[in-house]
């Protein structure tokens, strides 16, 4: 194996712990502490496993939480009053309502009820809109994470060539855009790409967050690439990502593993756009 690991679970770790320092002392001054909202709208599985891993986090920190569970049943004009109600909680300074929410609840109109500035997330459009056009903005925790682990390991942007393969508002778009902000000259790719390996080939930097399996091979990576993989798709054989990382890493540069690279940062990001929210009061 060539690629050196881009290793998301100690950065996270390292990120957590500061974030945990500067809320002692917040709490040592008798200052605002900030408070994180979750909403968990039915019973999926998966989506209580994340809330779990959040609220635990929250807790790790020292942060104030603030779980509400809501049963499958919950009205869109239920789930919006109580958005409504946490917009106006001063206690609280970020709002995560868990996705996906049951087929009764418009999900884009409950995204676009929570104040931009408790966005957490960063999917309101006043956020995603801000970011595009360079202005102060919540950045999205996944493509926050990315940034913050390629700015960890000195991975030099300015410059080079970063293919994003996906166009998801949750992570290829936003990720596009901050890579261009640190003046990477950014191709997008998604399926209707003509000859996506080749274009792939050229790529200084490769994001994969398209959500198919060990998609991205070492045939279509330059030798030396640094390559990001958000996918986490679970297989019989356990959790990969959107890269064949055994291939890859024969001739890559850096690589972030599955599980273990962009997954613990994205966790760390929404704890950091909670504490920064908070911070401005």
């Amino acid at each position: 194996m060539k690629a050196h690991i881009l290793d998301g679970k100690k950065v996270a770790a390292d990120v957590v712990a500061s974030i945990k320092k500067e809320v002692e002392e917040i709490k040592a001054q008798g200052k605002h502490v900030p408070g994180l909202a979750v909403v968990l709208v039915g019973e999926n599985p998966a989506s209580k496993v994340y809330v779990g891993q959040k609220e635990k986090k929250c807790k790790e920190v020292g942060f104030n939480s603030f779980l509400h569970k809501l049963p499958a049943s919950t009205t869109e004009e239920e789930l919006l009053k109580l958005i409504d109600t946490l917009n106006n909680d001063r206690a609280i300074d970020g709002i995560l309502v868990q996705l996906p929410l049951p087929e009764q609840i418009n999900t884009d109109k409950v995204l676009m009820a929570i104040a931009p500035s408790k966005d957490v997330d960063g999917f309101h459009p006043v956020n995603m809109g801000n970011l595009v056009t360079g202005l102060p903005a919540v950045h999205p925790c996944t493509p926050k994470g990315i940034m913050y682990i390629l700015d960890a390991y000195n991975i030099d942007i300015e410059g080079k060539h970063a293919v994003v393969v996906g166009r998801s508002n949750i992570v290829g778009k936003p990720i596009a855009h901050l890579l261009l902000d640190r003046n990477a000259t950014v191709t997008i790719c998604h399926s209707r790409t003509k000859d996506l390996a080749a274009i792939v080939r050229q790529a200084d930097i490769v994001v994969a967050a398209v959500g198919r399996p060990r998609m991205i091979t070492a045939s279509m990576v330059k030798e030396g690439a640094v390559v990001i993989d958000v996918g986490i798709n679970r297989l019989e054989d356990g959790l990969v990502g959107d890269v064949d990382f055994e291939g890859v890493a024969e001739v890559a540069s850096w690589i972030t593993p599955v599980p273990g690279g962009v997954g613990p940062l994205t966790i760390a990001m929404l704890l950091q756009n909670a504490l920064e929210a908070g911070l401005k009061k």
